[in-house]
């Protein structure tokens, strides 16, 4: 997995670089010039043949001191170029004041709240505004420039590079502070960021292009945030000795007559993802109706919470499934029973999953969920279901922030993994995942990962079912929750356009055959 590193994190490794004598600051921010340079010419080779024309906006930080060196080299390389500071050069970091300096030798420095006009043959803009360290939001004369040179970006086609991300994104949340810019090239350096794939992030940086600036590897920062990058293959491999057995016996709950599709779709991403047997439990009314859809699915009669208790007598379920299809007033009564437990000699607490109106039966009184869940529990919210269990930290994720770093999404999933005590995960492009003890990860649906086709009806149940299969299989919580949604968005994408629900369970053995399953 790759590292995803808060603002003060990527300061913090910076800082012991320079004081281990690694590297100076003048040396981080030459090197993270040439980063952009190179970044922009890889991607726009035409732009490595000069004569071109860029506009460089520098900020009154670090990031204004690596734009400077962005348009000196430009310049360099026979470029002509403009640039604007927004800020008093004196009060530039020492660093950046440096190569302020060091561009005024080559080239005047306009005032960006005066003086800067659309440039209208302009190849290039570069925002070296605000990078990491926004703390404050976007407003005023500053906002009217981003403004205006958004518009010109996409009425004139002018090509956009941020320095780290795009002025106005908070870099640990992606959420805007105030007004924000967009750009088609975000250039990073060391790790990529959080903001960078939360909330607004991916929609504002385009392309995301990592460049190193030579600083050694570390150990990963306490707190440190994980992108779901890859799953291994390995794990998910059966066995040439096994039997279906050894591989779980995975239990989904279903709604009546009429409600079935969604548990069944569930049922079918159990037993694709390699659970050794999946029970479809249904109420009595519905039994004709899903004997006439099933065949390697097993099914069951479960009628109540006294029906499923008896039912989970038997120790060899070891997973349940439920809330896709379920109805609220049948999820109150089957939720306590499947987190009961009963049956599970060798292991007390049996795996449960609970998604869609297992969720929102709860939303009233979410305590007496909480107070029934245990470690080997999985939440699987999308953002209104969030709302509903956890509505004070949905609201201060849902406030607009007045002050930098803004609470961001996985802030709010690590304190609604803390206060349900186990695994959430918190569905979306940027999905994020958390377990109790502050573990976090995020599987992304974002840049190369992009799949817009999994905004599908019944695509969460089948994700709901891929994770109960992997805790049949033993795979622990956290686990089983990173790589169900990673191989979720894997499905879709290898699917691509036209795919609806049903399709995902079925694409899953071409993905595991890729993986090396």
């Amino acid at each position: 997995m790759t590292e995803l590193l808060t603002a003060a994190q990527m300061r913090a490794i910076e800082e012991a670089a320079i004081a281990s004598g690694e590297a100076t600051g003048l040396d981080l921010m030459e090197r993270a010039g040439r980063g952009v340079v190179a970044a922009v010419f890889e991607e726009w080779p035409d732009l490595a043949a000069a004569p071109h024309r860029a506009v460089v906006l520098c900020g009154p930080g670090n990031n204004g001191g690596d734009g400077f060196v962005v348009a000196r080299l430009l310049k360099e390389w026979g470029w002509d170029v403009e640039v604007f500071l927004y800020g008093d050069p004196a009060k530039l970091p020492p660093d950046a004041r440096v190569n302020y300096q060091r561009w005024s030798a080559m080239g005047k420095v306009g005032d960006m709240s005066r003086d800067i006009e659309h440039r209208e043959k302009s190849d290039l803009f570069v925002d070296a505004v605000f990078g990491t360290g926004l703390s404050r939001p976007v407003e005023g004369g500053l906002a009217q420039v981003l403004v205006a040179f958004d518009g010109f970006r996409e009425s004139r086609h002018v090509r956009t590079v941020a320095v780290d991300i795009p002025s106005g994104l908070c870099a640990d949340s992606g959420r805007a502070m105030g007004t924000f810019a967009n750009a088609d090239l975000t250039v990073s350096f060391h790790e990529a960021k959080l903001g960078h794939y939360l909330s607004r992030g991916a929609q504002q940086a385009g392309k995301l292009v990592v460049k190193s600036i030579g600083l050694s590897q570390h150990d990963a920062p306490d707190g440190v945030v994980r992108l779901v990058d890859r799953v291994p293959g390995g794990r998910l491999r059966k066995a040439a000795t096994s039997h279906k057995y050894g591989h779980g016996h995975a239990l989904v709950l279903s709604g009546g007559a009429g409600r079935t599709g969604a548990a069944r779709l569930a049922a079918r991403g159990v037993l694709r993802i390699g659970a050794g047997l999946v029970t479809l439990g249904v109420p009595p009314n519905a039994q004709q109706e899903v004997a006439c859809h099933v065949t390697s699915i097993m099914l069951r009669r479960v009628e109540g919470g006294d029906g499923l208790a008896a039912v989970l007598e038997d120790g060899r379920l070891n997973a349940v499934c439920l809330g896709p299809g379920l109805g609220v007033e049948r999820a109150r009564e089957l939720v306590p029973a499947a987190l009961a437990g009963g049956g599970l000699e060798t292991h007390p607490t049996r795996s449960v999953v609970l998604d869609a109106d297992a969720l929102t039966a709860f939303a009233e009184q979410p305590e007496t969920l909480f107070g029934m869940l245990h470690e080997q529990s999985v939440l699987t919210p999308h953002a209104g279901e969030f709302a509903r269990l956890f509505p004070d930290i949905a609201e201060k994720l849902n406030a607009a922030p007045t002050s930098g770093p803004a609470y961001s999404k996985v802030d709010a999933t690590r304190a609604a993994a803390n206060r349900a005590g186990c695994v959430v995960l918190f569905k979306g492009r940027d999905t994020v995942i958390a377990d109790p003890d502050g573990r976090c990860s995020i599987t992304s649906a974002q840049y190369e990962r992009s799949a817009p086709w999994l905004a599908t009806a019944g695509a969460g149940d089948v994700l709901a079912g891929f994770i109960a299969g992997l805790l049949a299989r033993g795979f622990a919580p956290m686990q089983a929750a990173e790589t169900g949604a990673w191989l979720h968005v894997e499905c879709a994408r290898s699917f691509g356009p036209g795919l609806i629900a049903e399709d995902l369970p079925e694409e899953l053995p071409k993905v595991l055959r890729a993986l090396g399953v």
